[in-house]
């Protein structure tokens, strides 16, 4: 039962990292596509975003906190 929780929990992680990329993805589109006027800006655009959603990524107690306020998944214990 704990391995089938554990994967359940890696599972929901792995998702939910995709859905934070996919966040970044879509904010640096929309940075791109409709706030750049010139090729400075659209290259800055580019990379702040993806910088700044690398130094401010979510750390593991906010994250697990959110992954069990979602799924009822607690980040698993370990026994040994």
């Amino acid at each position: 039962m704990t391995d089938n929780k554990n994967d359940k929990y890696i599972s929901y992680t792995k998702r939910a990292w995709a859905i934070y990329t996919l966040i970044i993805i879509a904010i640096i589109v929309i940075l791109v596509l409709f706030v750049a006027q010139d090729n400075e800006e659209m290259f800055f655009y580019t990379l702040m975003p993806a910088a700044a959603a690398y130094v401010f990524r979510p750390m593991n107690k906010p994250f697990s906190k959110l992954i069990f306020k979602f799924t009822g998944v607690s980040h698993p214990t370990e026994d040994k």
